[in-house]
């Protein structure tokens, strides 16, 4: 019977870094009626997007555990947590804050001022009952309050906020005020509102592996508990890490930009018990400090002189700032319209015996006569406005400094990205003394609350029992095999299995700097070397000096005007080379140019400097591109992979990247690849389309627009598989995953599965039966593994699967790669659903060989080939409209070789359809 086999996931980030790389966005793309179609009938509606129905999967239990490798003992940031009481309860409370005339209070960040001061004042009406407050709307005891309806009054002063009483809009009023009145002082009414209890025992029960949305509850109460512990410390609170105001833990990475170094706390069911999950974590903040100095250095200036107003404005709105000498903190809304020299406002004077007319006065002559503060280099700068949208209040940006642990939730470039991931990596060895030392410091034996609740936390590491897998062969050209070392290999005198020809080709050169003569000949002599067949280059064709000032887009389509003056025909491989490695405004319009509008393979180099190694890795893209192998697993070549090499498999990786925070516009990109040629599982191609903003399920897998038509993905990559096998549908069908988190499990089983279970059926209806093996694979998690006592990481191809997996449910942790630099993050791979039935050892060893026939690398890989190739894919297809308008013009058709609709389903334009000469190659290698 034909069979399936589904793998997913988890984002890939880097390590527990709160960042995010910057994607620009697509316009809408408007379709145009014409008059005669505008005149005719509306067309019969499209078959409707399929819902399934009758749907119920949930993930699998547990078949058994793995035995294949050598035993090694390992330590895990995990501390085991234990609680001595099963019939308590959490009694959880909603919270609604209000102002004294009834207005509800929408500002973030007063609830936990609000409700310090509660207990402080009615703790005895209370009952003296400590409570952990989420910092919203919900409060939780471990016994009930006096009443299920509860309502305080609460007087707050010295607010940490706007103190400037605005009543014409200017800093001499507030000031005038300010010295005539008590400190500010501002009063809530409080209403406290009985909702649940939430058993204890449900913890235990899950321990059992009896789970429900209750266990869920209850460890929510315990995680609350900690960031409360940490919120009386006076952290930064990011989900569920928190950060303290220390310097030492700043990581300084440019463009005023500080990563700040804290931590992660959780609690988790595993197999060994209930257990506190500790880990390192960096979130991104702006540096504290004077504003001017945060500005010039935000935007690289080097004087106020140079610094863009409108650039400044975006970045400082909604910012806090504390002012001296007066020491008041304040929130910024913009910038002044004029300097403060010409900025007027007007300001109300107060005599002795009666109010005078209002005055119009500037802020520089202000502060000087009022103030007697003479303004040394705001003059001729806007002013902060750090009043409301229809009374401002102008402060001199001299007088103002960025208070400290402010979020950085803009998108980072990739340099900072880069310089973040280089400085925040630790050691093992470090990373884990660390963690030790932030638990005693903690000191959560010391919490009233947490004590209450009846749990201890061990202060020792998890001891858990891992495995060594031992690496796969690899089979090279010649007949030549090898069994990788320390999960690494190497080319010396070995040639590709499948080498390819490269001819009619061509170099064309961005870049002033580059030898291109020199660069040549020693590719040339490389690919000789490596067994490849790689033409002399027909022509090197270099950018005009006048045209490098062009915008990028011109510049490609200058460079190929060139092209076909200097070539005899369309080439089939193009080397470019970019003027600069990193953020090259060429990068996505030549992609584009080549891959979408004239069918040419190309690899794009920025070489900085050129040795055999950067030449064999380059010439690995470019036999992959052109379609050959550089190596593949023996038990590939022999046949001989269980479950997948006697019966038709294709093998799919999927995944959905996103725009930067907050930018609605930007459609996600969902990539999907799938091997070909079975019984090889070496070569892939993509399918690639845009969806809704920020959705996480694949919604293009199965896209049916009549009885007989289906434009989804998964169709086209199961007529891909067909064709480029002989004549077979894949009975087996390897799908891998990535960006699920375990809260949308459920989703991906009975949506996701769903839609490529009706794909295939919609394919053929007959006689074919697909099953399927479905798994989930996560890198954002904080589980992490370390040798005792010994700052090396955990050898590649270690796998763990107790003592820290799920109690009931089939889960395990591999470690697949070297990791030479800072601590390894292992993947967390979970099996949801099994029809295949494959053993755990046949399982774990697919998994650990398909990190090693990554075709543009020597070593094995963190994750299966597959995703890292969907996010490959991805990324380069979103290039490809990073600087287009998406005229109406603009093809809207898959990224793959599929057919697709005018527009988006969600108001966004869908990406360009690749050239039929490349849809089928590994274009993203």
């Amino acid at each position: 019977m034909p069979l399936f086999l589904c793998i997913y996931i988890h984002d890939d980030d880097d390590d527990d870094i709160h960042a995010y790389i910057y994607m620009d966005g697509m316009s809408v793309l408007k379709t145009k009626m014409t008059e005669e179609a505008e005149s005719k009938a509306l067309p019969p509606p499209s078959p409707p997007k399929h819902v399934p129905s009758g749907s119920n999967r949930s993930p699998m239990a547990r078949r058994g555990f793995g035995t294949k490798g050598q035993k090694i003992q390992l330590v895990t940031n995990h501390f085991n947590v234990k609680l001595s009481s099963t019939s308590d309860h959490f009694y959880q409370y909603s919270v609604a804050l209000f102002y004294e005339d009834g207005t509800p209070v929408e500002a973030k960040g007063v609830g936990r001022r609000v409700l310090d001061m509660l207990y402080t004042l009615y703790s005895s009406e209370m009952g003296g009952k400590e409570f952990a407050y989420d910092g919203e709307k919900t409060l939780f005891t471990v016994s009930p309050l006096r009443g299920t309806k509860l309502e305080f009054p609460v007087l707050l002063e010295n607010l940490s906020s706007n103190r400037t009483v605005r009543g014409g809009g200017s800093p001499s009023e507030g000031d005038t005020k300010r010295s005539r009145r008590p400190p500010q002082s501002k009063s809530y009414n409080v209403k406290i509102n009985y909702a649940t209890k939430i058993p204890i025992q449900a913890i235990f029960n899950a321990l059992r592996g009896h789970d429900s949305e209750q266990f869920h509850e209850a460890v929510r109460v315990l995680d609350i508990m900690l960031r409360q512990h940490a919120a009386k410390q006076g952290c930064l609170l990011v989900k569920q890490s928190f950060f303290h105001n220390d310097p030492r833990n700043s990581i300084s990475i440019g463009g005023g930009v500080v990563g700040c170094r804290g931590f992660h706390s959780s609690f988790r069911a595993t197999q060994a018990g209930l257990s506190l999950n500790m880990d390192v974590s960096t979130t991104m903040i702006v540096r504290p400090g004077k504003v001017v100095d945060f500005l010039l250095e935000n935007q690289n200036a080097k004087s106020i002189r140079d610094i863009d107003w409108m650039k400044a404005k975006r970045m400082l709105k909604n910012l806090r700032v504390k002012t001296f000498p007066s020491n008041l903190e304040y929130k910024i809304i913009g910038l002044s319209e004029k300097p403060c020299r010409q900025q007027m406002f007007l300001m109300k004077q107060r005599n002795a015996d009666s109010p005078s007319d209002p005055i119009e006065i500037t802020v520089s002559d202000y502060y000087a006569k009022y103030r007697n503060q003479e303004l040394i280099m705001s003059h001729d700068y806007p002013c902060l406005d750090v009043g409301k949208p229809k009374r401002p209040v102008y402060i001199p940006l001299e007088l103002c400094e960025l208070i400290s642990l402010q979020r950085y939730t803009k998108a980072l470039s990739s340099l900072q990205r880069a310089k973040l991931v280089e400085q925040s990596r630790q050691k093992p060895q470090d990373r884990m003394n660390c963690l030790m030392d932030q638990l005693k410091r903690s000191n959560y034996t010391a919490d009233p609350l947490i004590n209450s609740t009846g749990i201890t936390i061990n202060t020792a590491c998890t001891q858990v029992e891992g495995r060594v897998l031992e690496p796969p062969k690899l089979k090279f050209g010649n007949g030549g095999d090898l069994v990788p070392r320390g999960g690494r290999w190497n080319f010396n005198n070995k040639t590709l299995v499948e080498p390819t020809a490269v001819t009619r080709w061509a170099v064309v050169n961005f870049s002033a700097r580059c030898d291109t003569n020199s660069l040549c000949r020693d590719l040339l002599r490389c690919c000789k070397a490596k067994g490849m067949n790689l033409e002399a280059p027909h022509s090197v064709i270099q950018e005009n000096h006048q045209s490098s000032r062009n915008p990028a887009p011109a510049r490609v389509e200058l460079m190929f005007e060139a092209i076909k003056q200097t070539l005899p025909g369309p080439p089939r491989f193009l080397l470019c080379i970019l003027p600069e490695r990193k953020n090259s405004g060429i990068y996505g319009p030549w992609k584009r140019k080549c891959l979408v509008e004239n069918g040419i393979v190309t690899q794009c180099i920025a070489p900085t400097r050129i040795n055999d190694q950067y030449l064999t890795n380059l010439l690995l893209k470019i036999n992959a591109k052109m379609g050959g192998l550089n190596s593949v697993l023996s038990v590939e070549h022999l046949h001989s992979i269980p479950m997948v090499s006697r019966i038709p498999t294709i093998i799919i990786g999927m995944d959905v990247s996103h725009g930067s925070p907050g930018r609605s516009d930007v459609p996600s990109i969902a990539a999907v690849v799938s091997s070909r040629k079975w019984p090889l599982i070496s070569q892939y191609r993509a399918s690639v389309r845009a969806q809704s903003a920020r959705c996480e399920m694949i919604d293009a897998l199965f896209k049916p627009v009549s009885p007989k038509e289906d434009e989804g993905m998964i169709r086209e990559l199961l007529v891909d598989f067909y064709q480029s096998t002989p004549k077979l549908k894949p009975a087996h069908m390897i799908i891998f995953r990535d960006g699920v988190s375990e809260s949308q499990f459920d989703q991906v089983l009975n949506i996701e599965l769903e839609q490529i279970m009706q794909a295939c059926k919609y394919l053929d209806d007959n006689d074919w039966n697909p099953k399927f093996l479905v798994i989930v694979a996560q890198k954002a998690h904080h589980t992490r593994f370390f040798q005792p006592r010994s700052d090396v990481n955990v050898p590649p191809g270690t796998i763990i699967d107790t003592k820290v997996g799920h109690p009931k449910n089939y889960d395990f942790y591999m470690c697949a790669q070297n990791g030479p630099i800072g601590t390894t993050r292992p993947t967390h791979y979970h099996v949801l659903l099994d029809q295949i039935g494959f053993s755990p050892d046949d399982l774990q060893e697919l998994v650990h060989s398909l990190s090693y026939v990554y075709q543009r690398s020597t070593s094995a890989i963190s994750v299966v080939a597959p995703i890292c190739y969907a996010h490959l894919a991805a990324a380069q297809m979103s290039q490809f409209v990073k600087f287009d308008d998406m005229s109406d013009t603009a093809s809207s058709h898959s990224g793959g070789g599929g057919a697709g609709s005018s527009s988006g389903g969600g108001g966004f334009t869908q990406i360009p359809k690749l050239h039929e000469n490349v849809c089928s190659s590994m274009f993203f290698c």
